[in-house]
C-alpha cells in the first residue's frame, strides 16, 4: 500500500477553451487533514472531482487510494466519500430515510444496524425521524456528512462544507472531522475559513487554477516574507485608506478594532506608518502576520486571473 493517499502529478482540466486546473501535483499522506485554499474559480473543486474520479483527467497521471486516476475512476468513488458544497439529499424525507438510502445505494450489508450506527456517531439519533427538509444549515450538514462516510471511506473530501452554518455547528463539524482522522480516514477540505484552516496538518493553496504554495500553515506565514504591524485605538480605521496607497504597503486589513499593515520590506512599512503622524493612543507592534494576512497576501500577488475562456 502507498504511503500517500493522493499521489498525482501535472493535473490539467480543461472545458473548451478554458483551462481550469494547470497542472497541480499533490501527494498526500494517509491518515492527514488537508485544506485546499483559494478564491472562488481558482480550481479547488475541479481538482477535488478529478482527484476523487467524478471528472474526466484532460492531462497529468497519479493514483487515489492506490488506483489510477484516469482508469480506475470506478474504484476511487467505490472507496472515497464526497461533500459537495450544496445540500444534495432529500428533503422531503427524513434523516434516518435519507441514511437508509444511502446505505442501499451501496449495498451495505446489515443495513439497519450500520444506520443506527451512523446515527448514534453523528448525534443523529433523536432527530432522525424529522424530515430533512426542515432542519438548520448545520444540522443539514451533520446529515451530509454522516451519509458519505457511513460507508467507511479511506478518502473523505469536503468542498465547503461549513459555508453559511454558525460557529458552533462549524466547531462540532470539525470535532467529528478530527475524530474521524483518529480512526485512520484521510480527509482533503476545501475552506475559505482560516481557523480551518489552522487546524489543518498541512494547507495547499491554488490560484487562476495552479498551485501557488503548501505546506504546514506556519512555514507558510514564513516563506511568504509577510511583516506586518498592528494598531488598536479609536479612529484607527479611518487611517487605512491613506496607508493603503503608500510603496511597499500591500495589503491593510480592519479585524474588529484592530488594523494590520501588511508587505514585504519593514522599512517601507515604518516610513508609510510615520506618514500618518501622531494619533492619540495610537501604537504601532510589530506583529507575526496571521493566515489571513498571508492568504490576502497571496491572492494579491497571484494577480487577475488570466486563464483563457471560452
Amino acid at each position: 500500500m502507498s504511503e500517500f493517499a493522493i499521489d498525482v502529478h501535472g493535473l490539467v482540466k480543461r472545458f473548451g477553451d478554458k483551462t481550469a486546473v494547470n497542472g497541480i501535483s499533490i501527494q498526500m499522506p494517509r491518515g492527514q487533514v488537508w485544506g485546499f485554499l483559494g478564491p472562488n474559480g481558482s480550481g479547488k473543486t475541479t481538482t477535488i472531482r478529478m482527484i476523487c474520479g467524478l471528472l474526466k483527467v484532460s492531462e497529468g497521471s497519479g493514483t487515489c487510494l492506490g488506483f489510477d486516476v484516469v482508469s480506475e475512476s470506478k474504484k476511487i468513488k467505490a472507496h472515497t466519500g464526497y461533500m459537495t458544497q450544496k445540500f444534495s439529499f432529500w428533503e422531503d424525507l427524513t434523516i434516518r430515510e435519507n441514511i437508509e438510502f444511502v446505505g442501499r445505494l451501496y449495498q451495505l450489508p446489515k443495513l439497519r444496524e450500520r444506520v443506527g450506527q451512523t446515527l448514534e456517531t453523528l448525534g443523529l439519533t433523536d432527530r432522525q425521524h424529522q424530515l430533512a427538509g426542515d432542519l438548520s444549515g448545520g444540522w443539514k450538514q451533520r446529515l451530509a456528512l454522516a451519509a458519505v462516510t457511513m460507508h467507511k471511506p479511506e478518502l473523505l473530501l469536503l468542498d465547503e462544507p461549513t459555508a453559511g452554518v454558525d460557529p458552533q455547528a462549524r466547531r462540532e463539524f470539525w470535532d467529528q472531522i478530527h475524530y474521524l482522522t483518529a480512526q485512520g480516514m484521510t480527509v482533503l477540505v476545501s475552506t475559505h475559513y482560516m481557523d480551518e484552516a489552522e487546524r489543518c496538518d498541512e494547507i495547499v493553496y491554488l490560484a487562476n487554477g495552479a498551485l501557488l504554495t503548501q505546506g504546514r500553515v506556519n512555514d507558510i506565514i514564513d516563506q511568504s516574507g509577510l511583516v506586518t504591524y498592528k494598531a488598536e485605538g479609536v479612529g484607527v480605521r479611518q487611517l487605512s485608506e491613506i496607508i493603503g496607497l503608500e510603496p511597499g504597503v500591500e495589503h491593510v486589513s480592519y479585524f474588529g478594532s484592530a488594523l494590520h499593515v501588511s508587505g514585504p520590506d519593514a522599512a517601507l512599512i515604518e516610513q508609510a506608518l510615520n506618514k500618518t503622524g501622531k494619533v492619540d493612543g495610537l501604537e504601532w507592534h510589530e506583529v507575526r502576520p496571521s493566515l489571513e494576512d498571508t492568504f490576502i497576501a497571496l491572492m494579491n500577488r497571484a494577480g487577475m486571473d488570466t486563464r483563457v475562456h471560452s
